[in-house]
């Protein structure tokens, strides 16, 4: 049998299948996504396949034994549009009432992979969208006044739908009179204001005619799989890209970070180490108007691209060819273009890898050098580890080189800094503790269908075994809160900082690939003989590259708990030495979660603790309050979060000129007040009226964390805990 003959028979069957899957559907429930004014995206054979296989997924393999009924299917509905209109501003009211209808069908469409009444209010928001931009592009030209008592209202998440046209355009025409405002404020005269406005509405409108399905998919599936828990979730192919190289710190390219610029792709950041780095042919401000393949491919015209799509086109496997087309910084489009030639490699990101700084601490008349180590993610490149790749990048790597240096170089204590660290590896974070314990249980884990299991570090190897302190905020979560839970119980070093995030779930990362069943890709391979005019995926991808490529589902498959029982799920990890809460746990944490997990506890592990540093921690709870009660620091930080809620409870703003403006002065004038103030504590030259804020020259909590960290090491408690671990 010939191949042609081999497609046709392949299109028959799948005729076939298609007209008895029609015909076991309920008659008419499918939807016509038809939207006038919108792109008019369709669903996907591919995104329907994988709909009806989360489904499977969730209610088979997920912990919470979820089960995708009408009720569920409500609550997927309100976040689906929520996440679309979460400020109340696109949709009418009369939208949502049309919408209705599918609120406790959603649940049954996904079983079957009909997705069809998702992709109609993705439609209709679209639409909605566009409207509203091509409105304020119509009112830029308007004759605004800035002297009433108008207000614009930015957040309208708590008022009613827009109940009509009239209604929309009113606050849309708000919109663009505070737009407006907030360029006149900057001294710019109003002809180049609006042209301004004019270009960014515009860039708006051109970014939304390149939505594709595959975006609209992912909304989707966000709103599905957050409906259940707040940490499942189901990645596009492209999107899974990203968080698996996130994860490891690492991808193979060209090594330059890009972005769009009036439909041209330009060049953001040379990243140091990378291919574009080391040619020096390639400079920050270049255009890149076409891309090719090896060292004869023929160049493709990029302009007006997604940017995705045109990363996706640069990005290659390592040692492979690349040749892009570049108009250099500075020049017309109209300029001839200069061909650069670069050979991929792996770029490692190494901004976004551990770091230490070395900080000198007075405390009792004596100095220390703390190592501050600031941590930011549990990273893994677990597929280089697999490999063999002895040169695999991971955060307890890079920790271990750093503490051998801080070592050589005689610090007094190390001081691990885990704000906003949203953790990563779970093998990671058991991995970092081993740095600091000789052996011994870190974690527990309950699986949906398996025992408790204890993971352990069994390596007796300990790389620092001096004072430790690790500094937490609100959204230090995860394999943060299991490594810093772990200390704490082990009482090998302090904790400071404020309640954790409280997410104590564990997430199994499975590539769609491995569930789709062999149907189910006959199914879509069909599909795709039969459209023989499909050249590319949703997002872009070429079809021939992408066969096997079904994205991939980060699925809540346990919970772990602390050695010592408690689970860390919404209570979070609370610091020894407690500082105030920045941001309310009512909005951000697990506890603000509607879906996330119960709090329980299991039975504690068998392990044998450090030290107690009760008492230690009692003292030096005592002399840090002591510190706070004579800080202007202190005092300056219960201010910005007395603002921060205030600022957080506002809705709306003046459109009047000279208030505005009055009030921004103020504001600046104030915080600039603040700053110096801030500066002058530590000794730091104060700023101009319109100087830039240097980076972190400013730490409060870190400052005060160090502080206390020297008292920990002039109380002598280091000393004792280096001494009972040695023994132990």
């Amino acid at each position: 049998m010939d191949f042609k003959t081999f497609k046709e028979m392949l299109k028959n069957i799948f005729l076939g299948l298609f007209v008895v899957a029609a015909l076991s559907c309920k008659a008419g429930h499918r939807v016509d996504v038809t939207v006038d004014g919108s792109n008019n995206l369709q669903p996907e054979p591919l995104q329907e396949v994988v709909a009806k296989q989360l489904v499977s997924l969730f209610e088979n393999y997920h912990y919470k034994k979820v089960s995708v009924n009408d009720s569920l299917s409500s609550v997927i509905f309100d976040r689906y549009i929520k996440s679309l209109d979460p400020g109340h501003t696109y949709f009418l009211a009369s939208d949502i009432q049309d919408f209705n209808q599918y609120r406790t069908s959603l649940d049954d469409d996904l079983r079957k992979g009909d997705l069809s009444a998702f992709f109609k209010i993705f439609n209709t928001f679209q639409k909605r969208y566009d409207e509203r931009i091509k409105y304020s592009l119509s009112q830029v030209n308007s004759n605004y006044t800035f002297t009433g008592n108008d207000t614009y209202t930015y957040d309208r998440s708590k008022m009613p739908w827009l109940s009509s046209v009239t209604e929309a355009n009113k606050l849309w025409s708000d919109r663009v009179k505070y737009d407006l405002l907030n360029l006149k404020i900057t001294g710019t005269e109003s002809t180049k204001n609006s042209e301004t406005l004019k270009k960014r509405y515009e860039n708006l409108l051109s970014q939304s005619a390149k939505t594709n399905s595959s975006d609209a998919f992912q909304v989707m599936m966000d709103a599905f799989t957050e409906s259940i828990d707040p940490h499942t979730n189901y990645f596009v192919p492209i999107r899974a890209q990203e968080f698996n190289e996130e994860m490891a710190r690492s991808f193979e390219g060209i090594g330059a970070r890009l972005q769009v610029e009036n439909e041209v792709v330009k060049v953001a950041e040379i990243i140091p180490g990378g291919p574009a780095f080391k040619a020096k042919t390639l400079n920050v401000d270049d255009k890149i108007i076409g891309v090719a393949q090896g060292h004869s491919g023929e160049f493709v015209d990029v302009i007006g691209w997604r940017i995705d799509n045109t990363v996706s086109k640069i990005k290659g496997p390592k040692g492979t060819i690349v040749r892009l087309k570049i108009i250099p910084a500075g020049q017309e489009l109209t300029s001839t273009p200069k061909i650069v030639e670069l050979v991929r490699d792996k770029i490692v990101l190494a901004e976004t890898s551990a770091k230490k700084t070395i900080k000198t601490i007075t405390s009792g008349g004596k100095s220390y050098r703390i190592g501050v180590i600031d941590v930011p993610g549990f990273y893994l490149d677990s597929r280089a580890a697999q490999a063999g790749d002895p040169s695999y990048k991971s955060i307890s790597k890079d920790v271990k080189l750093i503490l051998d240096t801080l070592r050589q170089q005689k610090v007094d204590a190390v001081m691990l800094d885990l704000r906003s660290n949203g953790g990563g590896s779970l093998t990671e974070a058991i991995n970092l503790t081993g740095l600091f314990i000789k052996t011994g249980p870190v974690v527990q884990a309950k699986y949906v269908r398996k025992n408790v299991e204890v993971d352990e570090d069994e390596d007796p190897g300990v790389a620092w075994d001096g004072p430790l302190g690790v500094v937490v905020d609100r959204f230090s979560a995860s394999a943060s809160e299991i490594f810093a839970a772990a200390i704490q119980d082990y009482g090998r070093g302090i904790i400071l900082g404020t309640q954790t995030y409280g997410k104590g779930t564990i997430q199994s990362a499975i590539d769609m690939s491995n569930v789709l069943t062999a149907a189910d890709k006959f199914t879509l391979m069909a599909a795709r003989i039969k459209d023989k005019n499909t050249k590319k995926t949703p997002d872009g991808r070429d079809i021939a590259t992408a066969d096997n490529d079904y994205g991939q589902i980060n699925l809540t498959t346990g919970k772990f708990y602390r050695i010592n029982g408690s689970s860390t799920q919404h209570k979070g990890v609370m610091p020894d030495i407690q500082f105030p809460m920045i941001y309310p746990a009512d909005k951000y944490g697990e506890s603000s979660e509607p879906s996330a997990l119960p709090f329980d506890m299991i039975k504690p592990s068998n392990y044998a603790p450090v030290a107690n540093l009760s008492p230690v921690t009692a003292r030096l709870s005592a002399l840090h309050q002591q510190r706070m009660k004579a800080s202007e620091e202190y005092k300056f930080l219960l201010e910005d979060i007395d603002q921060l809620r205030k600022r957080d409870s506002e809705t709306n703003v003046p459109l009047n000129e000279e208030k505005l403006k009055k009030e921004r002065e103020e504001q600046a004038a104030k915080s600039l007040a603040r700053d110096n103030k801030r500066r002058a504590l530590k000794g730091l030259p104060p700023l101009a009226k319109n100087e830039p804020r240097p980076k972190n020259d400013v730490d409060f909590i870190q400052d005060e964390s160090l502080k206390v960290m020297a008292d920990f090491i002039s109380l002598g408690r280091g000393n004792q805990i280096t001494l009972q671990q040695k023994t132990q």
